[in-house]
């Protein structure tokens, strides 16, 4: 036990000091940080101020059409030609089609593609504008109408908690986040101990180690020892992150520039909120009532401990086959036969996981959640979400320890004897017999 502590000290410390580390702790948030608030100021902008001929030779638009950010409307009751519209200063040209008022339809025409952003305007203004028509001539009262036209809200509730309103969905996005987390930290420092393997071999130094220690005390503080790095990597960035952009904002909405823009405009949820408002239906307030009600529904508790659980489950048994894989092979070039039968359950799991947040009791998900190579990711949607029984949960726990320990006797078995092995192209035959090896 002494020795693989000596070998996780060594593993930390190693990585640890390397200039590369602390760059990338510091440069990392920066780049994060970066990208969001860079996301988040563009997809507010828009390239070009869009002048907007809507042409309406049967008069149906009776009203101003209302401008919106980076969009003015001007209405015409006169065909154009292509050629007139070329030479004019309008970007967008809108021809609404005879009878609209029976078969809604136009065709647009752009010298610059407007964004989503701007056609969901444009839309809106049209589609209002069409069904006021429609209702004059029907004789019918447009404010008795929007009195009458409500949409549909169904709430949710689960029968064994008819007090409180059902927030499924969104818990099961939290939980497709964990999963997503999981994921990357797996993966990326999963391959950094496949790496590491490799560059002692290459550099023999494992010869020097192995006349020390046991290949599996090797493997396994290796395995341990960049998880730690890991963890206090990301640890670290989560805290710079947190403040970069906490700063970030706040300078931004000094400068006048509303953080909320991008979602208010580019979110489909909210773009159809809009559409509902501009056509007389109530909106939707974003109720903080309500978010503390999700949080509420979410058992905090267990939600961290099981995804410390899977987390930790989960990168011990990727890390033991991505070792494993690093000791049979020479360079990076020769992974890739082995790499992605190893990383393909992963990219399944994600998948699974995004199917669990639209259909949480899909057969995929509950079989996704038991089978050890996905239950980390797969899991974590239905415990947020408190639909998972509580035998399932501990059978994917006792199959994913029992797979760990089957993998890490596996890859100990492939490690000890491709660890010293040198310039031979390995097969999956040649795995299979390292496995039968004795002693």
């Amino acid at each position: 036990m002494n020795k693989i502590r000596l070998i996780i000290w060594r593993e930390f410390i190693t990585r640890v000091r390397k200039p590369s580390f602390l760059i990338m702790t510091i440069l990392g948030p920066v780049l994060i940080t970066g990208a969001i608030l860079a996301m988040a100021w563009i997809g507010a902008q828009e390239a070009t101020e869009h002048q907007v001929l809507v042409v309406d030779t049967e008069g149906v638009i009776g009203r101003r059409l209302e401008d919106g950010r980076n969009v003015r409307f001007f209405l015409d009751g006169h065909q154009w030609t292509d050629s007139a519209f070329k030479a004019s200063p309008f970007t967008v040209r809108i021809n609404l089609l005879p009878g609209v008022l029976n078969d809604p339809r136009a065709d647009l025409y752009y010298k610059s593609l407007p964004s989503e952003f701007v056609m969901n305007h444009i839309r809106g203004q049209l589609d209002k504008s069409i069904e006021l028509a429609r209702l004059q001539q029907a004789s019918i009262d447009p404010e008795a109408f929007e009195r009458v036209r409500r949409p549909l809200d169904i709430r949710s509730f689960d029968i064994e908690d008819v007090d409180n309103e059902s927030f499924a969905q969104e818990r099961a996005m939290i939980g497709f986040f964990f999963g997503y987390f999981m994921f990357i930290f797996i993966f990326m420092y999963g391959v950094q101990v496949m790496r590491g393997v490799m560059e002692e071999k290459q550099n023999r130094i494992v010869e020097v180690l192995i006349s020390s220690v046991r290949p599996f005390q090797l493997m396994m503080g290796k395995i341990v020892g960049v998880a730690m790095v890991g963890f206090t990597q990301f640890m670290l960035w989560i805290g710079i992150t947190v403040i970069m952009v906490v700063v970030g904002l706040a300078l931004f909405a000094s400068s006048g520039f509303d953080p909320a823009a991008l979602a208010e405009n580019g979110m489909t949820a909210q773009v159809e909120q809009q559409l509902l408002e501009q056509q007389g239906a109530p909106a939707k307030a974003v109720d903080s009532d309500k978010v503390m009600d999700l949080i509420a529904q979410v058992n905090i508790p267990l939600v961290l401990a099981v995804f410390a659980f899977f987390f930790i489950g989960g990168y011990l048994l990727y890390s033991s086959l991505l070792a494993a894989i690093g000791s049979a092979v020479d360079s990076e070039t020769d992974t890739q036969q082995f790499m992605f039968p190893v990383t393909l359950p992963m990219i399944v799991a994600i998948f699974i996981a995004q199917l669990g947040v639209l259909n949480p009791e899909s057969p995929a998900v509950l079989w996704g959640s038991l089978v050890p190579f996905t239950a980390p990711i797969v899991m974590m949607v239905r415990v947020v979400m408190g639909t998972v029984p509580a035998w399932q949960l501990l059978l994917s726990m006792a199959l994913l320890v029992a797979t760990f320990i089957g993998s890490v006797w596996l890859a100990g078995r492939i490690y000890r004897t491709g660890i010293l092995m040198y310039g031979k192209k390995v097969s999956w035959k040649e795995l299979g017999r390292w496995l039968l090896y004795k002693g």
